[in-house]
């Protein structure tokens, strides 16, 4: 196993290889083609093969055909196995020193966030929703990469046809949270926004990338207002499917690594 943990992090030491083994942890567990991930990281298509082939050689990276695209993801088992024998061997079993503290989740109330790029439809619609269908037990914010000057109207329009409050809502800047209290789950709910390396936020919050189609693109796109209707509504129904799973876990019972487990499966609803 030595031998092998050697050469995962000989790989890993390469620093546009590590860019794009963080870029797939960003955005697990979504399987990206070759295309896009040239194109977030700048890289040459042959340049990104050679990073794509010495991932995979080591087992942290596996692919997949669909069609006629060819499509990368992380294995989760082959990372787990590498920094599990990092933990138990080369620290000694140490886990409480090497690893976050895990903070308790006993009837406490838990800080969650959403981050899209513009804070202005799908992270608002989030932030709705989970005040919404979580009752007192979350204290929810929503941010943007990027931020819009004010939210989308159509969101707006749809949160409060479904009866949300959306007083409270407007859209602000990733960056204005360093100082915020530490944050129990973060949730990139846009590609573009997972594909970012943002600020490490305190508190090694769980985090998941629940990505949505941007309906205000989507209704720019649109022949008719209904359509561009249904593209909002169609955001807001992915949301709501993820949102209500993760307010009916069953927090007390749950530690950090069940936890995140759940927020891993509940990114998938939806995958044919």
């Amino acid at each position: 196993m030595e031998k092998e943990v050697a050469e995962t992090l000989a790989v890993l030491g390469h620093p546009q290889r590590l860019a794009l083994f963080r870029l797939l942890m960003r955005r697990y567990p979504d399987r990206l083609p070759a295309g896009e991930i040239a194109q977030i990281l700048g890289l040459k298509p042959s340049t990104l093969s050679a990073y794509l082939a010495a991932l995979m050689q080591v087992g942290l990276l596996g692919k997949e055909r669909l069609g006629t695209s060819l499509l990368y993801s992380i294995e989760m088992g082959a990372v787990r196995e590498t920094f599990g024998f990092l933990l138990d061997d080369c620290c000694r079993g140490r886990v409480s020193d090497c690893l976050p503290a895990p903070a308790s989740t006993t009837h406490r109330r838990f800080r969650v966030l959403f981050v899209c790029t513009g804070n202005s439809a799908r992270s608002l619609m989030a932030e709705a929703l989970l005040r919404a269908l979580g009752g007192d037990r979350f204290e929810v914010h929503s941010a943007g990469t990027h931020p819009a000057s004010c939210p989308n109207p159509q969101a707006l329009a749809l949160l409060e046809g479904q009866q949300h409050g959306t007083s409270g809502l407007y859209s602000k800047d990733f960056g204005s949270l360093a100082s915020e209290p530490p944050f129990d789950f973060v949730f990139t709910v846009c590609d573009r926004a997972a594909n970012e390396e943002c600020p490490a936020l305190p508190g090694h919050p769980v985090s998941g990338h629940w990505g949505v189609p941007d309906p205000v693109i989507e209704a720019a796109r649109a022949r008719t207002p209904a359509e561009a209707a249904l593209a909002f509504r169609a955001a807001y129904g992915a949301l709501r499917n993820r949102i209500e799973a993760f307010a009916a876990l069953p927090f007390e019972t749950l530690d950090r690594r069940a936890l995140q487990s759940a927020v891993d499966d509940i990114a998938r609803y939806g995958e044919n």
